[in-house]
């Protein structure tokens, strides 16, 4: 898609290249038809930003360029034709721009399109002030959820996809592997299911917070995994395990420690092909299961869970810089202890 369907204005973090953020500026322009205009409060921080400033994702951004998908605003302005939002509405976006006509999108799954554009490393994002999109990804936030809150709707998001895809359900006892922040969303997520969860982490302050939110939580290089897996479910194994941390061993621990037809959910990028136990697939009639980024029904569970106060939002928001300080985020977020790091885009 064309960059100029994303085009922005005033202040702006730049990504220019590798372990660069530079501060910048540009003039703003009224949306044109079917856009919207929107006020930028706050973006959060995620992996993929981390590993588009360590330069492993330059094929595919356009330096330089503001990044960020996690974010929330208010509408500034809408373009004709706009009906679904109007100026003064908090905002979140659902990054995914889907051609509408490869296989993936005729069979009804445009979310994993083959020619996706992911706004915000594909076309800019939105670490600036004023940032225009298509009107069709803009997504309302209801009153009563702040600012801050709703930039954690699209992380929550691929937890909510995560798990919908895992089917899993109440009285299930439920494994992530990986504390990071998509792994304590996921382990979130599944309690509100009704799901035992089980979360093995070796930082001992992620341990903590799964802790005082209701999960078992195991240190998988202190302690037995497996003989703790074991003990909470009678021998039987995980009915569902959420791989999220994203290295060979998980992978596979992952279908080691799942029961007989459990399912295993692969949710942390590989970029090189690793190990996976197939005979022990086989032999217990495992079901692997990818699932990547998310749908609108899982934007629509993530606000709902914020607005019900089922997930502690101001704890997930481990610390908020200024625009300036962009690239402290980034360097805060490298540290075991945060889990969601904000960038203030109007201070």
């Amino acid at each position: 898609m064309a960059m100029t369907r994303y085009a922005g204005g005033g202040r702006a973090a730049n990504y220019t290249k590798s372990g660069h953020i530079e501060l910048g500026s540009s003039p703003a322009f009224p949306p044109d038809e079917g856009l919207v205009q929107i006020r930028v409060a706050y973006v959060g921080i995620c992996g993929t930003d981390l590993h588009i400033l360590h330069g492993h994702m330059d094929h595919r951004v356009n330096a330089p360029q503001p990044i960020g998908h996690e974010m929330s605003g208010t509408v500034e302005a809408v373009g004709a034709g706009v009906d679904s939002v109007r100026p003064g509405d908090t905002v979140t976006v659902m990054p995914l721009d889907w051609c509408g006509d490869c296989p993936a999108c005729r069979a009804g799954h445009a979310h994993i399109c083959h020619r996706l554009n992911f706004v915000g490393i594909e076309t800019t994002g939105a670490l600036q002030e004023l940032w225009t999109v298509p009107a069709s990804i803009v997504v309302p936030i209801p009153a009563g959820v702040s600012l801050q809150h709703a930039a954690l709707v699209e992380p929550l998001a691929v937890a909510s996809h995560d798990v919908r895809r895992s089917r899993l359900a109440a009285g299930e006892t439920a494994l992530v592997i990986g504390g990071g922040p998509i792994g304590q969303l996921i382990a979130l997520v599944s309690a509100q299911v009704g799901a035992k969860v089980i979360l093995a982490e070796p930082n001992a302050d992620r341990r903590a917070f799964a802790a005082r939110h209701g999960a078992t939580v195991v240190d998988p290089i202190a302690d037995d995994l497996g003989a703790i897996v074991s003990e909470h479910t009678s021998g039987a194994g995980a009915d569902v395990v959420f791989e999220v941390a994203g290295v060979a061993a998980t992978a596979l621990d992952a279908v080691r420690h799942a029961r007989t037809r459990g399912r295993v959910v692969m949710v942390a990028i590989h970029p090189q092909p690793v190990p996976i136990d197939l005979h022990r697939v086989f032999w217990r009639e495992l079901e692997l299961i990818g699932a990547r980024v998310y749908e609108r029904e899982d934007f629509d569970h993530a606000i709902e869970l914020i607005r019900s106060g089922l997930v502690p939002a101001d704890e997930l928001i481990s610390a908020t810089v200024p625009l300036a300080r962009t690239l402290e985020a980034f360097e805060t977020l490298t540290t075991a202890q945060a889990l969601k790091v904000l960038v203030d885009v109007q201070n």
